[in-house]
């Protein structure tokens, strides 16, 4: 069994869930607490049997209710040192013997689920995806991502399912409401926005 749900997805919020066997774990917790509980209740799991949380980088859609949510369940919070410093509000309220810190591209492993992060390009610390695996099975998540590279590519070789989001789309970020400073920032530190 290797399985892989989206709680929630999208600029309101970010939250995944893979299971296995033996293992359970989130990536990232973008919305609030009590909405985290409320969909792995829907789905039947009980976040007291969780394994960890994986973070992606410390924007508030991505982090919400990590400090909150890992203290309420004493849960691990798997997460790079410079995304970590990026979130003092959030890293405040975990546990320290919960902080896990791992190196962008050394391999690690929670339960039976071995986990590679890869960077990926986007405006924050330093944001990463995973692949993950179980026995033989890759999955890849990357999220938040200004613009395909190759490395991203590489890293999605061999994947059994991909879940990948997109930071904008140029056109509908061009039309958008946004302030002039959002839209530069959105579109990325090597990019201009005309």
């Amino acid at each position: 069994m290797f399985n892989f749900r989206s709680l929630y997805s999208g600029s309101s919020g970010n939250s995944l869930f893979i299971e296995t066997q033996n293992t359970k774990i989130l990536v990232d917790t973008g919305v609030s607490c009590k909405k985290i509980e409320s969909a792995l209740s829907e789905i039947e799991i009980d976040p007291h049997s969780l394994n960890g949380i994986l973070i992606t980088h410390e924007h508030t859609d991505h982090v919400q209710a990590l400090g909150t949510f890992s203290k309420k369940f004493n849960l691990p919070v798997f997460v790079n040192q410079e995304t970590l410093d990026a979130m003092p509000k959030q890293r405040d309220k975990i546990p320290s013997n919960n902080i896990k810190t791992f190196n962008i591209s050394d391999k690690f492993s929670i339960g039976d689920l071995d986990i590679k992060p890869f960077s990926i390009p986007h405006d924050a610390a330093n944001p990463c995806g995973f692949n993950i695996w179980n026995e033989n099975k890759k999955i890849s998540i990357a999220t938040d991502i200004g613009h395909m590279t190759n490395d991203i590519l590489k890293h999605l070789e061999e994947s059994l399912f991909i879940l990948l989001e997109s930071n904008y789309d140029p056109e509908v970020l061009k039309c958008s409401s946004y302030p002039f400073y959002l839209k530069s920032r959105i579109s990325g530190p090597k990019r201009t926005f005309t």
